[in-house]
C-alpha cells in the first residue's frame, strides 16, 4: 500500500522538475549560442565562387588577414535589414567581408548583390549547405570573426546592426593587436 502511495507523487515530481528546468530557461539569453568552433581553425572546403562555378575556393581564400565571414541568402528576410549595414563596413572599415551563399539559387543571390550592393571580396557558394554544415550554421545570417591563421574567433548568429558591429570592430582590433 505504501508503494502504490508513493507512486502519486511521481507525477507531482516530474511537473516539478520541468517546472525548474522551464524556470532556468527565462534566464538564458536566447541570441548566444555556443559554437564547437570558436579557436578552431575554419572548416576545410571546396566550393565555387558564387560569380563564377569554374572558380573553386578554398579556406587557403579566406586566411591571410583578420576577416569576417558572412552566411546570408535571398531567402533571408533577416539578411535583407543586415546587408546595409555589411555594405557600410565594406566600405568604410576596411575590414575583408567574405560571403558564403546559403542554399540559395544562384541567379537569384546575383541579381541581390546587384541591385543592393557587394560588401563581399567574394562568395562562396554553398547550395547543398555543407560549409553551413560544418560551421554549425543555425540558420542565415550568421557572421563569423576569423583571424590571420583562419582560427574563428567570434560567431554572431542574427543580423549585425550597429550596436553589434561595435561590439565587432573591439574584437577585430583586439585579435590585431595580438599578432
Amino acid at each position: 500500500m505504501n508503494k502504490r502511495r508513493l507512486l502519486l507523487f511521481v507525477p507531482l515530481l516530474i511537473a516539478l522538475l520541468l517546472g525548474f528546468f522551464l524556470w532556468k530557461g527565462l534566464y538564458l539569453d536566447p541570441k548566444k549560442l555556443p559554437s564547437a568552433l570558436i579557436d578552431k581553425p575554419f572548416p576545410e572546403f571546396a566550393l565555387p565562387a558564387l560569380a563564377d562555378a569554374g572558380q573553386t575556393l578554398t579556406v587557403a581564400d579566406v586566411t591571410g588577414e583578420v576577416a569576417l565571414v558572412n552566411v546570408w541568402a535571398t531567402w533571408c528576410p533577416a539578411c535583407r535589414v543586415e546587408h546595409p549595414q555589411l555594405v557600410n563596413i565594406a566600405r568604410r572599415e576596411g575590414i575583408p567581408i567574405y560571403g558564403i551563399n546559403y542554399k540559395d539559387d544562384r541567379a537569384q543571390a546575383e541579381i541581390w548583390l546587384r541591385q543592393l550592393g557587394n560588401p563581399y571580396v567574394f562568395n562562396i557558394f554553398d547550395k547543398e549547405g555543407r560549409l553551413g554544415l560544418d560551421l554549425g550554421v543555425y540558420g542565415a545570417p550568421e557572421t563569423y570573426i576569423i583571424d590571420a591563421k583562419g582560427v574563428i574567433r567570434y560567431r554572431h548568429a542574427g543580423p549585425v546592426d550597429m550596436a553589434i558591429w561595435k561590439k565587432m570592430r573591439a574584437l577585430i582590433e583586439q585579435i590585431r593587436a595580438e599578432a
